[in-house]
């Protein structure tokens, strides 16, 4: 048997399977497409989570696009955060091309041209269906991780939650949370004090310079109603495709905060949504964050010890997450323990770092006495990768150098026109962007003061009241007085003994005359 029939051999015997699975490519050897020999991912590892590594112009998209189609096809929804913007393409049949005919035929797989069922997603004011989430559907917990704050800190925003719990007051935005600040330790400091303790202003003045930060990053616009229903990213269409979900991300590069922001508060809310799968046989959504370094390297470490939880425990819902980035340094190591699938496309060596990288980048992948890694992951080609994944009694499968399949959609984004023309289509859209600002925390405390005030300026005006009467009863009695005594001398000596005397003698002695 020689080398490149035991390599054939080698390759689909590690990949066999007895259960579904998406066909990514041919592995290679010695440079060359070894025609058939396929590499296979199971559906039923693809919870186990995956990454998407290479440099700059290698061909992660167009991988991360073949795996989002294929999924489709099978009935998976897929969550694409799209944050070059070249993704919306899967809405559109691929218009062919000689090249790709060829690499087809060297992979020994058929080429279909098709397009998808896409739906487009915005966090900001871009075309889109909008995507929100409520402040008080974060929570104190979350939201104090979001906003990096000091034990100190987080328990001022858990007493503001319970405070609003108690008294029946919707946080929404950050309108909301902000006028709760304000009014804990300004108008509603005797409140506040009598019931939870007191609250010091510098914690929450440190807490709303922290909610400013936010807001400076767009938080406004994704904090608020209606709420996004994850349950709806998980549709399928009427040929039994699921629905490939993407998020225009192109405005929030230079926003990683928010981006970080609401990438927790999803998966947040998915972990706590969806149902426990157990050893399911498909997953119920996958998720491609690309990107994913401005997810971590902005940030805190009570953040990435969430994210590293998540991570953890979401598989269990039957979600998978792909990380895709251009090095695998980029992700923690804590989340890069948990990724069964890797998609490394090139990586180039421009200096003693970047070597060292590699090296390091070498050490992730099983050993194989077909390849020598560290050379590999410098001399792939463009649509090439080096590919390890997960069987479906989770053992790694064989190190293959594979030629990935090409898209069978447009790789190149939608016209306006066509743009316009799918979200015209999307019941979602109907559904979401409306901007609702019901009745909430900011009104209800608002009112209340107002009410405060106006019961202040009531027993004010009846003070003065009072007091200006009693003022005026006061004169009225001092002047009175003041008659009385001047008349006093005159009545004292018309009402004297001796006076009366007096007068009645002048009288008697008149009469004898």
């Amino acid at each position: 048997m020689d080398k490149k029939e035991a390599f054939y051999n080698h390759i689909t015997s590690g990949n066999a399977t007895k259960g579904d699975f998406i066909p990514i490519g041919a592995a290679m050897l010695d440079g060359e497409t070894v025609t058939g020999a396929h590499v296979k991912i199971p559906l039923k590892t693809m919870n186990r989570h995956g990454l998407i590594a290479g440099a700059t112009g290698t061909g992660k998209t167009k991988s991360l696009q073949v795996l989002a189609e294929n999924l489709s096809d099978k009935g998976i929804p897929v969550l694409l955060m799209d944050i070059k913007g070249d993704l919306s393409g899967l809405a559109q049949p691929s218009p062919g091309h000689p090249k790709i005919d060829e690499r087809h035929e060297k992979i020994g797989l058929p080429f279909e041209a098709k397009s998808f069922p896409v739906e487009i997603l915005t966090l900001s004011e871009q075309d889109g269906v909008r995507l929100r989430a409520t402040v008080s559907e974060f929570g104190p917990v979350l939201l104090s991780r979001i906003l990096d704050l000091s034990d100190t800190q987080s328990g001022v925003v858990a007493v503001l939650f319970q405070y609003c719990d108690d008294n029946k007051l919707p946080v929404l935005d950050l309108k909301d949370f902000k006028k709760i600040l304000h009014y804990a330790t300004n108008e509603g400091k005797e409140e506040f004090t009598k019931a939870y303790g007191r609250i010091s202003p510098a914690s929450t003045g440190a807490i709303l310079r922290k909610i400013i930060e936010l807001e400076q990053q767009g938080a406004d616009l994704f904090f608020g109603e209606t709420s996004f229903e994850v349950e709806d990213l998980l549709r399928i269409d009427e040929d039994g495709r699921g629905y490939i979900n993407i998020i225009r991300l192109t405005d929030i590069q230079d926003r990683p905060k928010l981006f970080s922001t609401f990438m927790l508060s999803l998966l947040a809310e998915i972990y706590s949504t969806f149902p426990e799968q157990g050893d399911s046989d498909r997953p119920e959504l996958i998720m491609f964050i690309d990107e994913a370094h401005l997810i971590f390297d902005e940030a805190s470490k009570p953040l990435l010890n969430q994210i590293e939880s998540i991570v953890k425990l979401i598989r269990s819902k039957g979600v998978g997450l792909y990380f895709v980035t251009q090095n695998p340094t980029d992700v923690p190591e804590a989340v890069l323990g948990q990724l069964g699938l890797k998609i490394q496309h090139a990586l180039r060596a421009f200096t003693a770092n970047d070597r060292k990288a590699i090296k390091l980048t070498a050490q992730n992948y099983p050993d194989s006495e077909y390849y020598d890694t560290t050379e590999v992951l410098t001399s792939l080609g463009i649509g090439e990768a080096l590919v390890s994944a997960l069987n479906e009694k989770g053992r790694p499968t064989p190190l293959a150098a594979t030629m990935m399949r090409a898209p069978m959609s447009r790789m190149d984004v939608l016209t306006k026109t066509e743009l316009s023309s799918l979200l015209s289509k999307s019941k979602l859209a109907k559904k979401y962007n409306e901007t609702i600002d019901r009745e909430s925390a900011y009104e209800l405390l608002n009112a209340k003061i107002e009410h405060a005030e106006a019961e202040q300026a009531k027993e004010k005006a009846k003070q003065e009241r009072e007091g200006l009467k009693k003022a005026e009863t006061k004169k009225r009695t001092s002047a009175t007085r003041h008659r009385g005594t001047r008349m006093n001398p005159i009545v004292k000596i018309l009402t004297s003994a001796t006076f009366i005397r007096s007068v009645f003698g002048i009288l008697t002695k008149l009469m004898k005359k």
